[in-house]
């Protein structure tokens, strides 16, 4: 479990003025802090603001962009849309999974290291089968060339500890 740093929400909210118009903004901030909004976070900046709890708890589950769950280190996006599919990013994802030992239904490791995401487009589709590790897309993969990868993000995570 997190603990939230007020001070850093308090920086944030200071940075947006308090104003209740940048919510969208403010939650931004605060998930690229923890990786994911901290429900705490999100009741805090609803006081501070002055708004509701449902209001600002609303947005963040209408944005898919925004996760209540915590996330690893390493989002990893891996699209399912037509263009990949076709071009077996199923057997790229199936890697993946065996490479981590994560599923559908248990998606981020328990050392916080990975979070596997299956998504239908990264809008990359001439480069398909296509994955993206948080902000890097990484195109014509295969099987092999995913598990390479997630072995190197293992071996950044121990040399960065």
């Amino acid at each position: 479990m997190i603990t939230v740093d007020y001070a850093k929400v308090d920086e944030i909210l200071d940075s947006y003025r308090y104003d209740p118009s940048k919510v969208i903004a403010i939650m931004q901030d605060i998930q690229k802090i923890y990786r994911y909004l901290p429900q705490e976070a999100l009741a805090y900046t609803a006081k501070k603001l002055k708004i509701s709890e449902a209001r600002i708890f609303g947005v963040a589950t209408f944005y898919e962009n925004f996760s209540l769950e915590s996330k690893g280190k390493y989002v990893i996006k891996v699209c399912a849309g037509t263009a990949c599919h076709v071009r077996k990013s199923a057997k790229v994802l199936e890697a993946i999974f065996q490479e981590t030992g994560l599923s559908r239904e248990n998606p981020t490791s328990e050392d916080g290291l990975f979070t596997i995401e299956i998504v239908s487009c990264l809008g990359a589709c001439g480069l398909a089968p296509t994955m993206m590790v948080n902000d890097t897309t990484h195109s014509s993969m295969t099987p092999e060339k995913a598990v390479a990868l997630i072995r190197a993000l293992r071996e950044e995570a121990e040399h960065e500890a």
